[in-house]
Formats: structure tokens, sequence, C-alpha cells
């Protein structure tokens, strides 16, 4: 049996019913099936004598009710800064350059991540593992981002760091055993300590570098007046105790995660990993309301854009509360909704019908034959009709224009992504920390470089490209094995010469007149630099590194 209102309610909603024309509605909404929701049951339901009250009631010409705010579109009350996105003092103060946008994100978890990397390196391989440093860390970051920056998400790692189909950057940066050996070993835990925290927290492996990652988004960036939360859904099938199973997604199986993002520049704001009910438990209730709730804290003046699954009229109260307005579709099995909106039979293709509370706002509204969409509102004040050729109601513009900004992140984010075939899901979902954090990056860089490549239309593509790059240097110039492969070889001396000649340039304190290259023995060895291809005798050793080089490698520097 529907679920209707008493009349008491009915008084307070009047209908207004407008015959609009108009072609186009999401049909995500209207055509999306009504999914089992924990939705509470009114205390209010109407009984079969207040029927006939109720049909009495919807012919009386009462006058429309207004939001006390006032008329017409209400806009939230915006407090200084919240006009327009803005980049946080502590973004500006430390961004000097690509590299450092991005550690904003990264440098409060490469500690925890080097700790419990080496300790998991001392436990597999003993006294062969060699420390792991952040030089190696960054070159591990940038070859990450350098493969999502040529698109090779899907490809095999020994195809990219082939000599023929690979990028010659990938072999100057360190081999592929290496690499596999940080992939292996990478750890974000204690793993002794892990069996007591997984008993009470499914998300052990990874929580305290997720926590502490998480808590860094909201410091850096002020988001503008829209604020969109919705779900994201990372890919993977492989085991993992709180795996999703969403048909709707194209992946399907994966790991949901919940997010809050900036309208306008898809910023993620605030993140929340969906670890599941609990073992035993009973599923939870009001759960959209929770996640919205959780997700706007810290927020205030802000609009909040949510799709049917979150969307009430008690969650439009509780933000309300919190000075935050809502946008959003909302589901027809909803106790609060009067039965007058979810009829669509008989009435004309795109008409619109509104229906108002003391500060809440409905649409019903019709793309289709026998199809109507419901919009819920504490934004707007009245039933503005667009007086463009399609007449949308304004609250479906502006629904329309504010509810991507979750989606255009998770497309963004997958359009260079760094994801790596693996089946350790802590791994999975430290893939999309770096993703989301080279993109959060690039929104704070252009905030304070608006110029920076203007005209180009891969601004983002050039920002990975140029962060990788800076990421992985540091490593290739420490490097001491040249790679065989000549390209990559020459990629290494290219820059380990530019790194010397920087450091012959600049002031030092005068020294005794010593060589740089050393005569040790007769005995001659083969070059280090040039290799064994080479095969170039010499009995010249360096000062500092003490490798055999020959003439061609050798740079005296005055002294």
């Amino acid at each position: 049996m529907a679920k209707r209102i008493s009349a008491q309610r009915a008084l307070e909603m009047i209908l207004e019913e407008r015959e609009v024309f108009d072609d186009d509605v999401e049909a995500e909404d209207s055509e999306e099936e009504v999914s089992e929701f924990e939705d509470h049951i009114s205390e209010n339901s109407e009984s079969d004598s207040d029927s006939e009250e109720d049909d009495e009631i919807e012919h009386q010409p009462v006058p429309k009710r207004r939001r006390a705010t006032g008329p017409g579109r209400q806009q939230p009350a915006t407090g200084p800064g919240h006009e327009q996105p803005a980049t946080a003092g502590m973004a500006v103060t430390h961004t000097q350059d690509i590299e450092s946008s991005f550690e904003l994100f990264t440098d409060s978890i490469q500690k925890i991540i080097l700790d419990c990397t080496n300790l998991e390196g001392r436990r597999v391989f003993g006294e062969r593992w060699k420390e792991m440093d952040q030089t190696h860390l960054h070159a591990y970051f940038g070859v990450l981002i350098l493969a999502g920056v040529f698109r090779s998400k899907g490809e095999s790692a020994e195809s990219v760091w082939d000599a023929e189909t690979g990028r010659e950057i990938f072999c100057a940066t360190m081999s592929l055993e290496n690499f596999h050996i940080i992939s292996r070993i990478i750890r974000f835990d204690n793993r002794d300590a892990r069996p007591a925290r997984r008993q009470r927290d499914k998300l052990a492996a990874i929580r305290t570098v997720w926590d502490k990652w998480v808590s860094r988004l909201p410091l850096l960036y002020n988001p503008g007046p829209n604020v969109t939360i919705d779900e994201q859904l990372m890919p993977f099938r492989g085991r993992c105790p709180f795996r999703q199973y969403i048909p709707s997604k194209p992946a399907k199986y994966g790991i949901k995660i919940w997010a809050a993002c900036d309208a306008s520049s898809s910023y993620a704001w605030n993140l929340q990993v969906y670890t599941g009910k609990a073992d035993g438990g009973a599923p939870e209730k009001n759960q959209g309301m929770r996640v919205v709730l959780d997700m706007s804290q810290g927020l205030s003046g802000h609009n909040i854009t949510c799709n049917n699954f979150f969307t009430s009229h008690k969650l439009g109260q509780e933000l309300l509360k919190r000075k935050l307005t809502m946008v959003g579709t909302i589901r027809k099995n909803k106790s609060e909704l009067p039965p007058q909106l979810l009829t669509s039979k008989n009435r004309p293709v795109k008409s619109s019908k509104f229906a108002y509370m003391a500060d809440t706002s409905l649409v019903s509204y019709v793309p289709k034959k026998g199809r109507n969409v419901v919009l819920m509102s504490t934004l707007h004040g009245d039933g503005r009709i667009c007086d463009q050729e399609h007449h949308k109601p304004e609250i479906i513009m502006d629904y329309n224009a504010t509810k991507g900004g979750v989606d255009n992140m998770e497309k963004l984010v997958t359009a260079y992504s760094c994801k790596r075939r693996t089946l350790r899901w802590p791994l999975v979902i430290f893939f999309d920390m770096l993703d989301i954090s080279a993109n959060n990056a690039f929104v704070i860089w252009m905030a304070l470089n608006p110029e920076w490549n203007r005209g180009k239309l891969q601004k983002r593509r050039f920002f990975l490209e140029d962060l990788g790059k800076a990421l992985v240097r540091p490593q290739i110039e420490e490097r001491q094995h040249v790679p065989r492969t000549p390209a990559s070889a020459a990629i290494v001396r290219r820059i380990q010469e530019e790194n010397a000649g920087a450091l012959s340039t600049q002031p030092t304190e005068p020294q005794s007149a010593e060589a740089e290259v050393v005569n040790t023995s007769n005995k001659k060895k083969r070059c280090e630099v040039c290799g064994p291809k080479m095969d170039r005798k010499t009995q010249y050793t360096c000062i500092k590194c003490k490798k055999y080089i020959c003439n061609t490698h050798t740079l005296v520097l005055c002294t």
C-alpha cells in the first residue's frame, strides 16, 4: 500500500502545477531502479478516513507558501573566501614548483611508508635488504605517475621496461627487478601488530596512512559554494573483506569510497572508505544521511548536491542546522513525499509540479510520457522555470550543474591512472591516493599559476609528466650503474652531467689543488660508466666514488 501524508502535512504543502515544455531530465535518476533502502516510516501515516479530506484540500485555492528567507533562488550564506574556490594559506606558502605541490599531500605519510617498508624488507630479505630512503620512494612514485601519463595502466611491467616497446625513462630510473621488489615489499603498517587491530578495523592494513592523508586534504583548499557528495568505486576483483558489487558501475566489483568534491574544480575535499557492515551486525540504518553529515563536517555556508541514495527531508533539516543547503533527487518511496507528486499518469510531457514547505521545495518533472523524477531542495524558494527553449525548472538546472563533482574527479584520475595490476587491496587504495593527490596538486597549481601553459589543451598531462620527471630525477642523479640500453644510458649521463655542471657552478670554499681523477695503481680495469660493450680499459679512478672511469667520462673541475 502506498505511503501517504496526513491532512495536517497536506495543509502545509500546496501544489502548483505548470505545463511547461522540456525534453531533457537526467534519465539516470528517473530510470534508476529503487533498491532496498532503510527508510523510516512517518508517524503521521494516513488513515482511510483522511483520503476524502486530502482530495478536497488539493482543490482548495490556497496561496502558495514560500520560504521565510524570501522569494526567488536562494543562495547559501557564504562567508569570506567561499564565493569562489581558493587555495588555503598552507598551500600558498609551501608551493614553489610542481613537485612541492604534490609533496603537500604525501609528505605526512612518507616516513610511515618508509619505516614499514624497510621493516618488511628486513623480514623478507634479511641482511641482503638495502635500506629504502626518500629518494627511492620518490622514484617509485614518479615511475607510477609516468606509467599513467603514457597510458600504461593495463600494460605489463616487462613491456613498459622493454627496450623496444617501453620508454627510456623507466630503465633510466630503476631496473625492472627493483620495481618488482618495491611493489612486493611496500607496506603501510606493522605486519606483526596487524591481527589485533584488524579485529576492530577492517582497514587496519592502511588505516594510519589513510587517516593522515585524508586529514591533509581540507587544509589545503577551500571549496566553492557547491560541494558534491557521491560514491567512487575503485576496480578490484581480488580478496578483500569489504569488496562491493555495484552492477551500475562499469567495473561492477571494487572498493567503494564516499567522496566530497568541489563541484567546479573536482578537488577531493574529503574521502571515506566504506568497509561494509560489522561482522555479525545488522545493516546500517539511514546510511545516506550519516555519510553526508560525516563528509560535510567542517563546511559552512555551502550547498550540498547529492543523488537519491542520500536525499531525505530529515537530512535537509540537519544540514540547515549547520548552515548548509541541499539539492538532490529523492526516491519515490520516501514517506515525506505527497502522493500528488508521485503520479505521472495523464500528465503532459515536460510539465512540472511543485510543492512547498517552510524551508523545503519539491518538484516533480515529467521528461517522458509515463515517467517523472522528483527533486528536493532547501536552496530554492519558488518554482522558477528556465526561459530557454527546454524550460527546465531552476532546481533541475542547478542540480545538473553541480552534481558531477565526484564523477568528474573519477574520470580525471582514471584517464592517467597509475594503478598497476595487483592482488593486494591496500596497494589498490594506495594507487588511488596517488592519483587523487596528483589531481588535487594540479588544481592547486593552476589556482596559483593560472597563466601556466595557457592555450594548451592537455595541461594536466603536461603537469603529470613534469611531476613524474621531477620525482625520478634525484634517483637518476645518484644512480651508480648505468643501464645497458643506449637510450636510457644517454638519459642517465645527461642528467648526471647537468647535475655535475650545476654543482661546479655553485660557490665553494677554496680547496687544495687536487685532481678529480687519480691514478691509484698500474692496474687497469674496464670503465664502469661505459659498460661492458665498449670494453674501455683505464687505470684512473674517481676520487669521490672510487670507480674506474675513462677519459671520456672524466670531468676536471677548476680548483
